[in-house]
């Protein structure tokens, strides 16, 4: 049989390895600022581009789309040309998928830090970069596809499955997911209001969990263990099976990020449902994964790079267990909103994803270079630096949790809260933030030890940028199922029909959850007093959600009497309702409670308190870890978007009338000079203002009146926020 010569395409590997090491000393090294800022608040006191709020999706970018991203794709480019023995389809496009997934990398760096977000979580990049995003992943998937339609081997291994599947459901989770109303180059409105919004949010947020961070993963699993043990994957059979339940389980467990929320039971059962049952496939992929490894126990021993994959494989299992059980509704009544939830999202990131990430890395490196690895000894040393990392992070996080969760819904015998002060859970807890940072440290000197190695190792080896390869070319057969021929066998050998199928398969349980929530008129209940965000309060919003408060803040009451009486300082003690977020794009409903409850904090401080808590939130609530937001005091309010703001919510159904739109510049005058008068009965205020004034005249510079700063239209917003609904108690209704 004749025997056709060609060329692997190792360049693009090498690139995307170079780009996933840098990218993770950067996106850990972040990771780990902010979590030095839980002890040290004012570490970067002043530096809007460098406050919390800001730099939160900048790290969890940074590492999933960047760190993971690269590596994904690294794998992908170098497992995929010797599995199907061909090389790239498109060395053009593999170079755009490149260079093109660097600028929205960068893009990210620089505007994140600039507070040009859409809040909502792993999809906060804005509508440029969302489109940049399709292009460059469809770039991808076409030269994968070409690439196996070019292929010299007939079946498309298990790997191979994995990877297929990735592709189709990113686009789709991605195009979905962004679906906004531009207002400008770098703003726009998502197209979901409220409880439609924080379903098909975490629809993609749970499944960009499932189908970037995992699907990818466990295809690369499947080809470099074998490799690395040189042992063929431990069954066939449980391969098929682990792949079809995986794919589609888990697109329908996404509503359990949103237990005793506003959303509909039905969604909330059926996400509880299919999540528990998800723990039987992700346990099949990892019973795979280490039985692989079965008579190779011995090199597990010596080989840094099978301890690094073993270890990952045991943290996948373990994330994937723990997932199911966080859905079950009593334990998240207990977990959500707590650090439990950053313990079980970093063993996956750090375990799996990153310690794969670096026994690939290890296993890649010195073949193709083609020498050997500078030094196991060091190799090791990273492994058990970044194994005692995983283990100081993790363990006080779920110590953190507990501690919180118990706190909070801790109650004294004549009724009230025994902690009724939120601050006094955070001050509990300092201890562990503590052991986090060291345990962060560690994992991050860890990769520099990784980082000096793989250079090492570089510069001994020779660079081989087209490594040569034979293979027979692929022999014509009929496409139809012979007889001793297993379906999925016969399958393998037709990807576009398993592609359909894969896409079926995946879009089944996404059409069952999001079609109702947006075709039902009923889906959410109406409360007609609910109105729509004046164009101060809409602006207030909109800083909100410039400077991250959503990291750390929700807008969210569940039905718990804890959260009632803590966060509801009405004598109405009402939970959230549906009908409460009609107006909200997008959704801040949040995932974390660093700091209290704000859905109903309009009117429980005056203004001149939310003014000083800006100014100084560690003098106004002694003990506070909030940093100061000085430059919202200093800084003009830009007014110049308002109207096209309104226009383009008024095309997603917010009801702003025509006449609201035209006199918007005269109602913001009006609600800001209100608040500004109130500002004007502190004294000190006064003072303060006053000698602002004087100092701006002396020394000709322009003085903004307090009534167009931005801190009054963030006070505007807070004010208004859970004042719809106030219900009038029996007392208050015979007093009039």
């Amino acid at each position: 049989m004749e025997v056709e010569k060609f060329y692997y395409d190792n360049k693009i590997v090498k690139n995307f390895l170079y780009a996933t090491m840098l990218w993770g000393i950067v996106g850990m090294s972040v990771g780990l600022l902010i979590a030095f800022m839980f002890m040290f608040p004012n570490l970067t006191d002043g530096i809007s581009w460098l406050s919390f709020g800001r730099l939160r999706p900048l790290h969890t970018n940074a590492v999933i789309f960047a760190f993971v991203g690269n590596a994904i794709f690294a794998g992908v480019y170098y497992s995929l040309q010797r599995l199907l023995k061909a090389r790239m389809w498109s060395d053009a496009l593999s170079k755009f998928n490149f260079w093109g997934w660097q600028l929205i990398i960068v893009s990210a760096a620089i505007t994140l830090p600039l507070g040009i977000t859409t809040s909502k979580e792993y999809a906060e990049l804005e509508w440029p970069i969302d489109i940049a995003i399709a292009l460059v992943w469809v770039a991808f998937g076409v030269n994968m596809i070409g690439t196996i339609l070019k292929r010299r081997q007939r079946h498309l291994y298990v790997a191979i499955w994995f990877y297929l599947a990735t592709f189709v459901t990113v686009a789709v989770l991605h195009i979905v997911n962004s679906m906004e109303m531009p207002v400008n180059f770098l703003k726009s409105y998502s197209a979901y209001a409220g409880v439609q919004d924080a379903l098909v949010q975490w629809w993609y947020g749970h499944n960009a969990v499932a189908f970037f961070l995992t699907t990818p993963f466990l295809g690369l699993m499947y080809y470099f263990v074998p490799k690395a043990a040189n042992r063929p994957v431990y069954s066939y059979k449980l391969s098929i099976v682990h792949f079809w339940s995986l794919i589609f389980i888990y697109i329908w467990a996404g509503p359990h990020h949103l237990l005793y929320t506003a959303l509909p039971d039905w969604a909330q059962s059926l996400g509880v449902a299919f999540s528990v049952m998800l723990i039987a496939p992700s346990w099949g992929g990892m019973i795979n994964g280490l039985l692989t490894l079965r008579g190779a126990w011995d090199k597990v021993r010596t080989n840094p790079v099978l301890k690094f994959m073993v270890v990952a494989i045991t943290g996948y299992g373990m994330a994937t267990f723990e997932g199911p059980m966080l859905s079950l509704k009593n334990v998240n009544a207990i977990a959500h909103f707590s650090d439990w939830i950053i313990a079980h999202v970093h063993v996956g990131a750090l375990a799996w994803n990153g310690f794969f990430a670096f026994g690939m890395i290890y296993w890649l490196v010195p073949r193709m270079f083609k020498t050997n690895l500078f030094s196991t000894k060091l190799a090791n040393a990273h492994f058990w630096i970044g194994t005692l990392g995983i283990i100081i992070y993790a363990l006080p996080m779920y110590v953190a949790g507990f501690v919180q969760a118990f706190m909070w819904k801790q109650f004294e015998p004549n009724g009230q809260l025994t902690y009724g002060n939120f601050l006094e859970t955070v001050h509990e807890i300092m201890p562990m933030y503590w052991m986090r940072a060291i345990g962060g440290t560690l994992y991050i000197v860890g990769m520099v030890l990784l980082l000096y190695n793989i250079i090492a190792t570089i510069r001994k080896g020779n660079a081989v940028t087209d490594e040569l390869a034979e293979a027979a070319p692929l022999q014509k057969v009929t496409s139809k199922r012979t007889a001793k021929e297993g379906y999925h066998t016969w399958l393998e050998r037709r990807p576009v029909k398993l592609t359909i199928y894969a896409t079926i398969a995946i879009l089944i349980g996404g059409a069952v959850q999001i079609i109702p929530s947006l075709m039902v008129d009923d889906y959410v209940p109406k409360i007609t007093s609910v109105k729509p965000y004046t164009p101060l309060e809409l602006e207030g919003r909109d800083l909100y959600i410039r400077e991250g408060c959503n990291n750390c803040h929700s807008q969210m009451i569940r039905p718990f009497r804890s959260e009632v009486q803590r966060y509801d300082w009405t004598s109405d003690k009402q939970y959230s309702k549906a009908g409460e977020y009609v107006y909200d794009h997008p959704f801040l409903w949040g995932s974390k409670r660093t700091g209290p409850d704000l859905h109903r904090i309009g009117g429980k401080y005056s203004d001149n308190w939310h003014f000083n808590h800006f100014y100084d939130p560690q003098t106004v609530s002694e003990g506070s870890i909030m940093p100061s937001y000085r430059w919202l005091i200093s800084d003009e309010l830009d007014k110049s978007n308002t109207e096209a703001k309104m226009n383009a919510l008024v095309s997603v159904g917010v009801p702003y009338t025509e006449e609201e739109i035209t006199k918007a510049q005269e109602l913001m005058l009006a609600q800001g000079i209100a608040i500004e008068n109130n500002l004007l009965n502190d004294p000190d205020f006064v003072k303060s203002y006053e000698a602002d004034k004087m100092a701006a005249q002396q020394s000709g510079a322009s003085f903004v009146e307090m009534r167009n700063r931005e801190v009054v239209a963030l006070i505007a917003y807070l004010q208004r926020l859970g004042t719809d609904i106030k219900i009038k108690t029996n007392d208050e209704v015979s007093s009039q």
